[in-house]
């Protein structure tokens, strides 16, 4: 799919503010993990995760939803649920973000289509850190 692997990097290399939603303080955590690589190349990464709110995870303060975060956000990686996709797509659409991206085993179709109507782009069951490594980038 041509058209999906195009917009995948156009996406990874215009982004350069990333909000997290499920990130985790735990370094066990694939979203921690995740949150740490895209720090390393040169992503600014904001921690979302009600827990964890006003504490500092890498280097970032922790916000306690996308409504909270005081700056423009390009891509909101959503490390939750397929169900819980939903709101949260519906959160980014709301805050002006360029891009929804669900992780890997994260699909929410209903989701999908109120943010591509929106004008967002989206992509769904993947994961930006095996994409850019795939990719080189």
């Amino acid at each position: 799919m041509k058209g999906e692997a195009d917009d995948i990097e156009h996406i990874l290399k215009s982004t350069k503010t990333v909000a997290l939603v499920g990130a985790s303080a735990n370094p066990d955590r694939d979203s921690h993990e995740v949150m740490l690589f895209l720090q390393s190349k040169g992503y600014r990464v904001i921690p979302v995760n009600p827990g964890l709110a006003g504490k500092q995870l890498n280097g970032e303060t922790v916000y306690a939803s996308l409504g909270d975060i005081p700056e423009k956000i390009d891509m909101v990686d959503i490390f939750r649920n397929s169900e819980a996709a939903g709101g949260i797509s519906d959160e980014a659409i709301a805050i002006g973000a360029k891009y929804v991206w669900m992780q890997q085993g994260v699909v929410n179709e209903p989701a999908a289509a109120r943010a591509r109507a929106a004008g967002l782009r989206v992509v769904m069951d993947r994961c930006p850190k095996v994409e850019i490594r795939n990719r080189g980038l």
